[in-house]
């Protein structure tokens, strides 16, 4: 199916949810000073190392200065996958952007189109069921989760930011600060729905970038820009998944359309999820007891925990969620590595333009767990089923033309500076 005809997702989802948060879907740029008292302190929570020892916050994963995602350039070369709060232990997935995830929908099925939309995480399990919208529950899997923040329990996690010099907000925003057996899990929820609060503050989605002073008539674009952005919207495709238009869940292009994939991705070789079969938790069961046998579900693994979907996993097997492409090239400095894809295995745009481009016409690539960069061949996608190929593999771009493209993802960035 062509997701260029998905334009019927269910925008009251995403409204019910934005209500019940108290937060704007459109907020424009912000500084810490403007930020409301929820959203300052959901700032507090995200930059706290609130974990087991005490060396991790959210902002370990998810830095503002490259884009609310990984921070490390060593990571970010090679496995992509960040290491816990015990150093040892390593997830499966290179860190998502937090900037414009509140933006999703509560995940749902659209029988008309056939598609999966919305959640967080990037199998979408994150749904939003529970606190109404799937930032929020997001925000409240990593604190729990052995290998990332590694906390024992809610309450311990409650207990740190009750010792914490911003409590006083805490109880000052929400009534109360109760750990107790009786109150912990209303206060636990309370820290996930005020995570998502600052996330969807101006300061984190601040549409600032030179595309949004461009369609707002403040800045133009270069040349090269404007051919890129004709062939975003026209012969590579990307607005398929990635529209450049206002949608059904803001007034401004988020360049995402919620929606899940499997491109095609190859492993990353250096992704150490797969020595993970060697470390253990503190039960004694390893992390991933398949080691490097192990294939990344996506979607699919998720489906096949809920009885309501789980028929629907096999045709979602591999797919992954669909990213905002906002921030995706903002980074220290021209010289700092960012990783690309759900694993990290592609390395810098132009690779990742060029895999879209000839993933279909190039030859296959004799060592199927060779790291990038590749520019001759592609190695065998992960999970060959379900693969797109309606709109990559062969889009017949040149070589100028992937290079336009690429310079226009890079108007995408946010904290452009208007010329004086």
């Amino acid at each position: 199916m062509h997701k260029n005809s998905y334009h019927r997702v269910i925008f009251s989802l995403a409204v019910a949810a934005s209500v019940m948060l108290g937060l704007c879907l459109t907020a424009g740029v912000t500084d810490a000073a403007a930020l409301t008292p929820i959203e300052q302190l959901g700032k507090h929570l995200f930059f706290d190392k609130i974990s087991d020892p005490d060396s991790m916050a959210c902002a370990e994963c998810h830095a503002p200065d490259v884009g609310f995602t990984g921070p490390i350039p060593g990571i970010n070369k090679h496995g992509a996958v960040y290491r816990g709060a015990i150093p040892t232990r390593f997830g499966n997935r290179k860190p998502p952007s937090a900037a414009y995830a509140t933006l999703s929908p509560v995940f749902h099925y659209d029988m008309e189109e056939g598609l999966f939309v919305g959640g967080n995480f990037w199998d979408g399990r994150a749904t939003g069921e529970h606190l109404g919208n799937p930032a929020a529950d997001q925000a409240l899997g990593p604190f729990l989760n052995p290998v990332e923040q590694n906390n024992p329990s809610k309450m311990a996690v409650c207990n740190q930011v009750a010792a914490s010099k911003y409590a006083s907000l805490f109880v000052s925003v929400w009534g109360s600060l109760d750990c107790s057996y009786t109150g912990v899990e209303q206060m636990y929820d309370r820290i996930g729905l005020s995570i998502a609060a600052y996330e969807a503050s101006g300061e984190v989605n601040q549409f600032s970038s030179k595309f949004d002073y461009y369609t707002a008539s403040k800045a133009p674009l270069s040349a090269l820009e404007k051919a890129g952005l004709t062939l975003f919207n026209g012969k590579a495709m990307c607005s398929a998944c990635h529209p450049s238009e206002p949608g059904p869940f803001s007034d401004k292009a988020l360049f995402t359309d919620f929606t899940f994939d499997n491109l095609g991705v190859p492993k990353n070789p250096e992704n150490p999820f797969y020595a993970m079969d060697k470390v253990y938790l503190d039960d004694g069961t390893p992390i991933n007891p398949q080691g490097a046998d192990w294939i990344d579900p996506g979607l699919g693994g998720f489906l096949m925990t809920r009885p309501e979907w789980a028929a629907l996993a096999a045709e979602n097997y591999g797919k992954q969620k669909v990213p905002t492409l906002r921030n995706v090239d903002k980074r220290y400095g021209n010289g700092f590595p960012k990783a690309y894809m759900h694993n990290g295995a592609l390395k810098s745009l132009k690779e990742v333009v060029h895999f879209y481009n000839t993933r279909d016409v190039l030859a296959r690539c004799d060592e199927v767990m060779k790291p990038a960069p590749r520019v001759n061949c592609w190695p065998a996608p992960e999970v060959p089923e379900n693969v797109n190929s309606d709109e990559l593999g062969n889009l017949g771009l040149t070589e100028a033309e992937e290079w336009a493209v690429v310079e226009f993802m890079k108007t995408l960035s946010d904290g452009y500076v208007l010329p004086q």
